[in-house]
């Protein structure tokens, strides 16, 4: 038994979760053990802790799938990997089935989710397969004024919209419209800017509309203030009086909630995109004749592929997309403390708990 390893389990949804000490040595072939620095507090954890959603694995299970570290020791193939500083992906696929051969690591059918299928970040510790391992370039990382820990979010938070924005293809001239930009959606309003297209944030938060205006989006709405039809008009009016097209419009759901889906399918003009990034067990109620009646496509959104976990972190690393205003440091030891913060949506960033860290 290790010294030093913990993890913070759930017992049960809404209880307390209790740190339970474990032995992550050795790593079996193929594998590694990441010493964690840092791992974010995302909506799916707050969904398999208050709101009933199953994890795959028996509990008890420490949860957690944004994770940053430093690998600690490797087992067979990855030796050469003890000593690196390293992003986690939050979907590991297996790497060798058909579907990842293809380029569809997302679909991989035996892929894996850290604090769904096994056992999570909120631990000084983890074992998990190497592959898909991103590698974190530690002078770019002091360059750019981050901490390790700072970067656990780019695993899910901003690789997920990176993989939904890219597979729009969004671009230069495109109107790109976030709805819910906290969390994933703030990071979705910077990546879409980022690739070139002018973003629209919408939320029902006022501040998170005022602090997202200062990282890339052109213009704001809060739909409280556009009922019914009214804010589609004001979308339109946006575009018109800026050059945009008045078709075409990538509509990005990240709020994760019924309301905010609704929203979205509101939206939909002629060959129009929808992507599904948010997560909600809610259902609403639409005509999904719509989508043939505006030749419009909707796209779910499911993890990103590990290749595209190094361009991802580039436009973190390169001054492209701000992380550090938009996260929170809580010591890990302060877990059932942050849930409570963040399921009332008293923190003002992405919380991230670090083992390292004290109170």
């Amino acid at each position: 038994m290790s010294d030093t390893a913990y993890r913070w389990e759930m017992i049960e949804p809404g209880k307390p979760m209790e740190k339970v000490e474990f032995d992550p040595f050795p790593p079996g072939d193929g594998e590694v053990v990441v010493e964690v620095e840092g791992c974010g507090v995302c909506h799916t954890d707050l969904g398999y802790y208050y709101d009933g959603v199953r994890t795959n694995a028996e509990l008890p299970l420490a949860l957690g799938h944004e994770i940053s570290g430093r690998v600690v020791a490797g087992g067979k193939g990855y030796e050469d990997w003890v000593g690196k500083a390293v992003l986690i992906p939050a979907v590991i696929p297996c790497g060798e089935c058909d579907l990842c051969k293809r380029g569809k690591e997302t679909i991989c059918r035996q892929q894996y989710v850290p604090g769904c299928d096994t056992h999570g970040g909120f631990a000084s510790h983890i074992k998990i397969p190497g592959f898909g391992l991103c590698e974190i370039d530690e002078a770019k990382l002091a360059a750019a004024g981050l901490d390790l820990a700072d970067v656990s979010v780019v695993a899910d938070a901003l690789t997920t919209p990176y993989q939904a924005v890219s597979q729009a293809g969004l671009g230069e001239g495109d109107l790109a419209i976030v709805i819910g930009v906290g969390g994933v959606g703030g990071y979705c309003v910077q990546v879409a800017a980022a690739m070139g297209a002018t973003v629209i944030a919408v939320d029902v938060d006022q501040a998170k509309l005022d602090q997202i205006i200062e990282a890339g989006a052109a213009a704001t709405f809060n739909p409280k203030d556009y009922p019914g039809r009214e804010l589609k008009k004001a979308v339109f009016a946006f575009a018109a009086e800026n050059g945009l097209r008045a078709t075409e419009w990538t509509i990005m759901e990240c709020s994760g909630s019924a309301p905010g889906q609704q929203t979205a399918y509101g939206l939909l003009v002629y060959g129009a995109t929808l992507c599904v990034v948010g997560f909600t067990m809610d259902k609403v109620e639409i005509r999904l004749s719509n989508l043939m009646a505006f030749h419009a496509r909707a796209l779910g959104n499911w993890g990103c592929t590990t290749s595209n976990y190094p361009v991802a972190l580039d436009l973190v690393l390169d001054g492209k997309v701000n992380v550090k205003s938009f996260i929170e440091h809580h010591p890990l030891e302060n877990i059932n403390e942050v849930f409570e913060l963040v399921h009332a949506h008293k923190n003002k960033g992405r919380a991230i708990l670090m083992p390292k860290m004290k109170s």
